[in-house]
């Protein structure tokens, strides 16, 4: 990791350089002193001219630095920013959209009602006009252009670290039995017709040519304890090795020795299993519907939960390599339990739920039960990122930029995890029963009114957190409700055929299309 990047300092005339990165970071995960093959050029700041264009562009940057951002930015600071950028041997030019400015309006962008790169602009006009600094281009080109050159491993690297760094501060009570549970879970989203976005991430087969939309497949494993996203990775929607499967197996890093797995019965598969009791993390899924449990079968622990053995399936399969198989181990033990749980219509459905925490002292099938029922916390964590987030359809119209502008939901999803977290531990409550709509819009409001001042998060955040606390979620378990609309759409026609050919239809005076 880089040691040395620059901050201006305006007691001095030079640009100093920061070390001991590491310390700015909180002990950024191999984080070093080393400053080996970078170095940092100073500039002389000439005083004598209170005039002097340099010396007007260091106390603006400085200002903004200071005021501009949302208030939970107070997580992702300038420092950890620019160390990261350094991290990844990024370099930028000490401009107006540093990477840390583009970040934070990318960040307030999408948790806008209206998510717009002009309502972003619009936001940065006033904080510039408020602070009597002269106002940058009124066009978003500047903007988009210091988005595009934002690193992509940026955004991805600062949501693992939020992520992360977040779980580690969770209270052993929010813990299972002292272990980090991780929820894996994937869902689409959709994006702008590109030939760029339909070649990276083409539509289904079954949408014909200009009638549908790019449409990519993402995977986001979750922590149970405080709700982050500490990891995610996207790919095509259709196609080789673009299953949740593939891209599980492309994060599968992100599990930790201790950790404990917990996923739908997609995940409920022999080679994941395997591979993750190799990283000494345990499995809890539901088993899936192609196997079949037989609680008359091996090592009895209680009714309807055994011990038994499963064997290497002998099929390789296509994305794994005879040495891998080979390592595979030939057999697997599992514990198979049958839980009860309650369905929209209060009807009781059993489940079997498979999981290599064979130890029924330490894990009754009762905790087991009530922690496999917790997984529908991904897909409520889904539905804050795509219903209530907009993710579900995004806007950017590369393929580049639609990882990024999903980077930016997920760590603006975590830094109000973060606050969520720090909420809970003051109300003395749980992360996971508090609202994250609640939280986002009493920290959006404290923004708006306090935006530009920067001082404001020193003597407001109890109170912040206070609010934030008493916006718990009603305990309704097991509540009926009909997933359907009550709100009729207004009819529309739908379109038929290319846009193209639309409008050359229109131009000859036909209409392209058949009222709904």
């Amino acid at each position: 990791m880089i040691g040395i990047y620059a901050r201006v300092d305006l007691h001095c005339s030079r640009v100093r350089s920061l070390r001991n990165e590491s310390d700015l970071l909180g002990g950024y995960p191999g984080g070093s002193n080393n400053s080996t093959g970078y170095r940092t050029k100073e500039v002389t700041v000439d005083q004598s001219t209170p005039s002097s264009p340099t010396r007007q562009f260091d106390s603006v940057r400085n200002q903004l630095a200071q005021a501009e951002g949302l208030a939970f930015l107070r997580l992702l600071s300038q420092p950890m920013v620019a160390a990261t950028c350094c991290h990844l041997s990024h370099r930028w030019r000490d401009r107006i959209y540093t990477p840390w400015i583009t970040l934070s309006l990318f960040l307030s962008q999408v948790l806008a009602a209206e998510q717009s790169c002009d309502q972003a602009i619009d936001r940065f006009q006033k904080c510039r006009y408020d602070q009597k600094l002269p106002k940058v281009a009124t066009d978003t080109t500047s903007y988009c252009e210091a988005r595009q050159r934002l690193p992509e491993e940026l955004i991805g690297e600062l949501v693992r670290r939020t992520g992360a760094s977040i779980l580690q501060k969770a209270k052993p009570s929010w813990l299972f039995h002292g272990r980090a549970v991780k929820i894996a879970d994937g869902s689409s989203v959709v994006m702008p017709d590109t030939p760029s976005n339909q070649k990276a991430y083409p539509q289904p087969n079954s949408q014909a040519p200009g009638l549908g939309f790019p449409i990519a497949r993402i995977l986001v494993i979750f922590s149970l304890a405080v709700g982050t996203v500490l990891d995610a990775a996207v790919g095509p929607y259709q196609g080789k090795e673009t299953s949740e499967l593939a891209l599980l197996r492309q994060i599968a890093g992100q599990f930790q020795s201790g950790d404990i797995l917990l996923g739908d019965r997609f995940f409920c598969s022999y080679w994941v299993i395997a591979d993750f009791q190799k990283r000494g993390v345990d499995v809890v899924v539901r088993l899936h519907q192609c196997r079949s449990a037989d609680f008359r079968r091996g090592r009895r622990l209680g009714r309807e939960d055994h011990v038994v053995t499963w064997s290497k399936l002998k099929a390789i399969p296509d994305w794994m390599s005879r040495a891998e198989y080979e390592a595979m181990p030939a057999e697997l033990t599992i514990r198979e339990l049958r839980v009860q749980v309650r369905d929209k219509t209060k009807r009781v459905r059993q489940l079997v739920v498979v999981s290599t925490l064979s130890d029924a002292k330490t894990y009754s099938a009762k905790e087991l039960g009530d922690l496999f029922r917790q997984r529908w916390h991904a897909e409520l964590d889904l539905r804050a990122l795509k219903t209530h987030m907009n993710m579900e359809m995004l806007r950017t119209k590369s393929p580049e930029m639609v990882r990024k502008e999903i980077g930016a939901h997920l760590l603006a999803y975590n830094l109000i995890r973060g606050l969520m977290a720090e909420a809970a531990r003051v109300e003395q409550a749980k992360p996971r029963t508090l609202s994250f709509m609640g939280a986002v819009h009493t920290t959006c409001a404290f923004e708006e009114s306090h935006l530009y001042d920067p001082t404001w998060i020193e003597a407001d955040l109890p109170r912040l957190l206070e609010l934030i606390g008493e916006k718990q979620l009603a305990d309704r378990p097991d509540r009926c409700e009909p997933r359907v609309a009550k709100q009729r759409p207004k009819p529309k026609p739908l379109l038929r055929m290319p846009r193209w050919a639309a409008r050359r239809l229109i131009k000859r005076g036909m209409i392209p299309y058949n009222k709904a």
